[in-house]
């Protein structure tokens, strides 16, 4: 009964610092990623003049699908860092010779890496389809919404696409003067306004700009007749209404069941069936390199040799193997996306691996550690 308390609270000892290892290392990677994919909406801070808080929560709808590409690579960092510290430490040896199998020391990699990959399968399958969506969302309505437009004086600003504004000044009662849209939504014809004045209201149709003594071009695309009209009053939509590309959600958007029943969905052309279907599978497949990578990290250092000068040997091969696999997963997927057949494969790139770390760990016997050992040093 002893051993086996102590053998729970070595257990528990392993998996808080392979947790806290696992927590500080994603954290930095995280912080790292956020910080170069905020680089890509500075502009709309200043040219759309978002709030802050709007600004962290777009970039923040980013992270899940981050979260789950950098898990698998923290998790395989934290427990290779700790089960190496162990070993130079001389934990590793003290429990191999209390006793303990490789089997019973890996078990809380193996744990956290469960949990990581359930957690994952959950944020794939779940997270990422809302946070796409969410975030869709909020950049359409960003990109759209000019009541948060800044007008800087004497530079065009693009309102939506193939709209673009000028402002010449800033009045004391808030409206701008000296101004210049340029509007080509409507296929058939293009326009130029201007005008001295101009302000901004907000109608139940969506916002619009009142323009105040101006004249109004417009140029016919297929006849190429050109007419103009002055006037005193005139008002311009910038309403958006949101187009289909916007509407038409992408494949991380997609649920599980719209994913898998892909082949069988007549509307599709078979390349993006073929597509969504791996998707589909992806999404059970990228969960478990966190158990697959955890397994690889400690595996070679609870079977393989000790080395007072280190275990660079021992980590090169873990590395050498989790880079391979990750470039595997990365090619097979593309490979399947063409042709099914190849969703065999990228199975197999993750069941091969666990059945060979887990065949090590159960098979490992300690006195032919021991043997080899002492041939290895010249111990007698």
């Amino acid at each position: 009964m002893f051993i086996i308390v102590g053998m729970k609270k070595l257990n528990l000892y392993i998996a808080r610092q392979i947790v806290i290892g696992f927590l500080l290392v994603a954290f930095c990677l995280m912080s790292i990623i956020w910080l170069t994919q905020s680089l890509r909406f500075i502009e709309l801070i200043t040219n759309k003049g978002i709030s802050l808080a709007v600004f962290v929560k777009m970039t923040s709808l980013l992270m899940p699908r981050i979260f789950t590409i950098l898990a698998p690579i923290s998790l395989f960092a934290a427990v290779l860092f700790v089960y190496n510290r162990m070993l130079s430490d001389r934990e590793l040896s003290v429990m191999k010779a209390a006793g303990i199998s490789p089997w019973e020391n890996a078990k809380p990699a193996l744990l956290i890496g469960l949990i990581m990959a359930i957690f994952n399968v959950y944020v794939m399958n779940i997270g990422i389809p809302a946070a796409e969506n969410a975030f869709k969302d909020l950049q359409w309505q960003v990109k759209n919404d000019v009541s948060q437009l800044m007008f800087r004086e004497g530079e065009f600003t693009s309102l939506q696409d193939n709209l673009t504004l000028f402002v010449t000044s800033h009045e004391p009662d808030g409206s701008v003067g000296g101004i210049l849209i340029n509007d080509d939504r409507n296929p058939k014809t293009r326009s130029t306004v201007t005008a001295e004045f101009g302000r901004i209201v907000h109608t139940p149709k969506g916002p619009r700009i009142i323009l105040v003594h101006g004249t109004r071009q417009e140029l016919n695309r297929k006849s190429g007749q050109f007419s103009s009209v002055s006037f005193e009053r005139y008002s311009v939509d910038f309403g958006a209404k949101e187009s289909k590309a916007r509407k038409a959600a992408g494949v991380r958007e997609k649920t599980l069941r719209e994913l898998w029943g892909a082949l069988d969905n007549k509307s599709l052309d078979p390349e993006d069936a073929r597509r969504w279907f791996v998707e589909g599978n992806k999404r059970f497949t990228t969960p478990l390199l966190n158990l697959v990578y955890s397994l690889i990290a400690c595996t070679g250092l609870l079977v393989g040799n000790f080395n007072r000068r280190g275990q660079i040997k021992l980590i090169s091969y873990s590395v050498g193997g989790m880079v391979l696999i990750q470039a595997f997963d990365l090619a097979l997927g593309n490979l399947a996306a063409k042709n099914l057949w190849w969703l065999v494969a990228m199975y197999l790139n993750l069941i091969l691996p666990t059945v060979v770390c887990l065949g090590l760990l159960f098979f490992y016997t300690p006195h032919l550690f021991r043997k080899r050992r002492r041939t290895n040093t010249g111990e007698p």
